[in-house]
């Protein structure tokens, strides 16, 4: 697979530096390569309508964030939200609109919500010779909350949101009489002493493949989503006064970490049984969890990882190497010392 697009080139970019793009073969070239790809403002359900083909070159980043200060992820029109600002940056970094870019995030993360491992996707119509310039120019332009750790080519075939195999996100519990004000911010404070153990035997129930209808709120933005997913583990680790809950799946719908992490709380504090989990599940309705439990705040969760299949991330022929930034280094003191 080779990383050439079809129809721009250097010249029609002449505020970006010249060694920076790569010129473009002619359209009867062999080596074109046609992205296919959904809009920014692209919704998860059987009715998304995919933009029209286009020529160009897609980049992935991984990006980490704090959310405390954003509405979440998803663009919207009475910003601030992580979209509108890492568009903002890409926007004078690339000298393209908004509409250009076709910026796509794995998970519409919720207001509050961080993420270490937050994946997205940006189409160019013209290529890189190195990846550190602009992935220098992006940290330079997005406010020290934003964080891109990483930038490479990747396949045409890649999506961020559809071609993800998995997610793990991690919530946090700071489970003690006084708040350590450090975590404030990234753990939720239940002062009321939590059993882990039965914590973990509730968060046994969730393992496997289920229908999670009983665990998600609706959202004008979902359609009609898939309730069946797959949750590979639910691990509680304790470190101390810290409870970290950490679960892994093929994927999840609106709220429900937020709603599995409520309802091991209560159960944490002994309110009710561990296996009210599986009886839950089974009526298939959110109104059963709402008779015992609202979802749990957004500051304690963050997006760790999203999965994809090998062959998603392979570099493309012709495509700079992936940039994980760079070092500066002094060669010379230029300072005299006394």
């Amino acid at each position: 697979m080779t990383c050439y697009g079809g129809v721009a080139a250097a010249a029609a970019h002449p505020s970006l530096p010249p060694t920076t793009l790569t010129t473009l073969p002619s359209s009867s070239s062999n080596t074109s390569v046609r992205v296919r790809d959904v809009g920014s403002g692209g919704a998860e359900h059987p009715n998304t309508v995919l933009n029209p083909t286009v020529d160009g070159f897609k980049w992935r980043l991984l990006i980490s964030y704090d959310g405390t200060h954003y509405k979440g992820w998803q663009f919207q029109q009475t910003p601030p939200t992580i979209q509108c600002i890492l568009e903002k940056a890409l926007t004078r970094a690339t000298k393209l609109e908004r509409k250009d870019l076709h910026l796509v995030g794995a998970s519409r993360t919720d207001g509050g919500v961080h993420a270490w491992g937050q994946v997205a996707h940006f189409v160019t119509p013209f290529n890189y010779d190195s990846l550190d310039s602009i992935h220098a120019a992006l940290n330079g332009l997005l406010p020290p909350d934003i964080r891109v750790r990483e930038i490479s080519a990747v396949v045409p075939e890649f999506h961020a949101r559809f071609s993800a195999k998995g997610k793990t996100y991690h919530y946090k519990i700071f489970n003690d009489a006084v708040m350590d004000p450090f975590q404030r911010l990234y753990a939720y404070h239940v002062t009321h002493k939590l059993n882990a153990a039965v914590m973990r035997e509730a968060a046994n129930h969730f393992i496997g493949t289920r229908d999670f209808s009983a665990f998600v709120n609706s959202s004008r933005n979902d359609g009609v989503p898939n309730p069946v997913k797959t949750i590979f583990r639910f691990d509680i680790i304790k470190m101390g006064a810290l409870l970290q809950l950490e679960v892994e799946g093929s994927g999840f719908m609106y709220r429900q970490v937020r709603n599995m992490v409520a309802l091991l709380l209560q159960i944490g504090k002994e309110a009710i049984a561990p296996d009210i989990v599986p009886k839950i599940l089974a009526t298939r309705d959110r109104k059963e969890l709402a008779k015992y439990t609202l979802a749990a705040p957004p500051h304690g969760l963050c997006l760790v990882a999203v999965k994809y299949n090998e062959e998603h991330l392979q570099l493309p022929l012709g495509c700079p190497t992936t940039s994980l930034g760079r070092h500066h280094s002094i060669s010379k003191c230029k300072v005299p010392f006394y």
